[in-house]
């Protein structure tokens, strides 16, 4: 019998082509993959910017620290605008040059600020320049010149930290304010960039700014540091999770000066034989150790070092040597100068400027015979010198050699003309104020101008009376009444004190020639 279709009954479903179904079903897998590649292609290159000229790759080589501690390229360069209220007042359109960073002409980085291709952005962090690199002017109107090695002694690292600090914890850190500010600056922003990259960036930045900020808050609570000085090991303090805001008063005010970090060759080993003692408290005898323990001021973790990077820089730094002093010397006065510092100065700080030989170079003087501030000596203690013999755990370069000492080091005099203000706190201005008695020496001076003073030997310190203009010209007011200040020591018969003014000015320049 023979069967009728149903009226009502659906028409069939016609099949889809056989190539259809095949791209609805490989279509999502297309594009995980495209996807998975371009994540890949974007996210996973790790490429540091290098130089082949030594002094260049010093200046803006990377050492690794942008990996864990670089901001991303187009954020540093927003924030400037976009939190132009915690710059210093007297220098908010010059963005990161009102820290104290020196710019070259053509660069869109300062010197100190090295770049580095790391999770799909290029990121940005300090390197050792920016606390070994400095300037110098002749005259008010001369161009200032590029001095590699000496002490950052314009760069205040303290406002520069705030900067952030100060700037993440307000409102204007966020996408609403910073993501259309970067696409003024690097023109129109992908959407990917725009909607997904830049917004994460900047909450994950502004995330670990505010945990930082909350670790140094203790910071905040001490006298201003002013520009070429550099707190060191209480921020190791925080490295290690001491807990800071419950550790006695004295241990918390360790500033002092950058230093200069020419002729490490002669600074690893006396003519004795014995090695030298490195840092202001000679808390260490080994330069790799020393430069690693550097490192952690550039962002630097022992998973995260870029070794081959810095040891190109220690390679460059074995001979560096600091450049001549270019303004006329009394050759006369100068040969007069000559005997009194063989008998003053020369055991403890060499023969000459090139010639470290001297009984005491290099070794520790006790701090109740060279009576300088004590601050940055009680601000290393024996508990931070058992944690940093844990860093690099595992690894062959473990640190095995820092040690809490009792006194300061006597330092090599290479280049003594470019490394004011004096003492282990920056707590003189030039070498003639050195050597009077700490009684005639300025109680307050002005910090951080580039403008040279050959006479006395130093940079200009006289504090402007108009503090505006101080202020607007880069100047900080030293006072050496507050603590980890103070400019005693280093004074008395032995050192040259007591001297004839006459003496003390043949004694200046003779040191003028190293």
């Amino acid at each position: 019998m023979n069967s009728t279709a149903r009226p009502d009954a659906p028409a069939p479903t016609p099949s889809k082509p056989r190539w259809l179904w095949r791209v609805l079903v490989w279509l999502p897998w297309i594009g995980i993959l495209a996807g998975g590649l371009y994540a890949a292609a974007r996210f996973l290159p790790d490429e540091p910017v290098s130089y082949a000229d030594p002094v260049q790759h010093f200046k803006y080589g990377s050492t690794g620290g942008e990996r864990e501690s670089g901001f991303p390229y187009w954020i540093w360069q927003a924030l400037p605008q976009v939190c132009a209220e915690h710059l210093p007042a007297a220098g908010r359109t010059r963005g990161y040059a009102a820290l104290g960073l020196i710019y070259e002409d053509g660069r869109d980085l300062p010197i100190g600020v090295s770049k580095r291709r790391n999770l799909g952005l290029d990121r940005v962090f300090l390197n050792c320049a920016a606390c070994h690199t400095s300037t110098v002017r002749d005259t008010p109107d001369a161009a200032p010149r590029i001095v590699v090695g000496m002490p950052a002694h314009r760069f205040d690292i303290r406002a520069f930290e705030t900067f952030f600090f100060n700037c993440a914890a307000g409102p204007k850190f966020s996408r609403e304010f910073i993501v259309p500010e970067i696409d003024r600056l690097a023109g129109k922003l992908n959407p990917i960039d725009r909607y997904l990259v830049y917004p994460v960036a900047i909450a994950l930045m502004r995330e670990r700014l505010l945990m930082l900020r909350g670790r140094f808050e203790f910071v905040f609570e001490q006298p201003e540091w002013g520009p070429g000085r550099v707190d060191t090991f209480n921020s190791a303090k925080v490295l290690f999770n001491f807990p800071m805001k419950n550790l006695p008063a004295h241990e918390l005010l360790g500033a002092s000066d950058f230093p200069s970090i020419w002729n490490q060759r002669k600074r690893m080993t006396r003519d004795d034989g014995q090695r030298m003692e490195l840092h202001w408290d000679g808390n260490n005898t080994r330069t790799e150790e020393r430069n690693k323990s550097a490192a952690f001021g550039t962002g630097t973790t022992p998973p995260t070092i870029d070794l081959a990077a810095i040891g190109r820089v220690e390679d460059w730094l074995l001979d560096a040597t600091p450049p001549p002093y270019p303004y006329p010397i009394d050759r006369e006065l100068a040969a007069r100068g000559a005997p009194l510092y063989a008998e003053y100065c020369a055991a403890c700080h060499g023969a000459s400027g090139s010639d470290f030989k001297g009984e005491k170079v290099g070794h520790v003087t006790p701090i109740a015979a060279i009576g300088t501030d004590r601050a940055r000596l009680d601000s290393y203690t024996r508990d931070l010198a058992v944690n940093q013999a844990t860093l690099y755990a595992g690894y062959p370069h473990r640190f095995q050699h820092f040690r809490k000492t009792w006194g300061y080091a006597n330092m090599p005099l290479d280049g003594v003309w470019l490394r004011a203000p004096y003492l282990h706190n920056g707590a003189v201005p030039t070498l003639r104020d050195l050597l009077e008695p700490s009684a005639s020496r300025p109680a307050k001076f002005a910090r951080g101008s580039d403008l040279y003073d050959p006479h006395r030997v130093g940079f200009a310190s006289t504090l402007p009376a108009d503090a505006t203009k101080a202020a607007a010209d880069g100047l900080f007011a030293f006072d050496t009444a507050q603590p980890g200040n103070g400019n005693a020591g280093h004074e008395g018969p032995a050192y040259g004190t007591a001297l004839p003014a006459a003496d003390k000015d043949a004694l200046v320049e003779y040191l003028k020639t190293f």
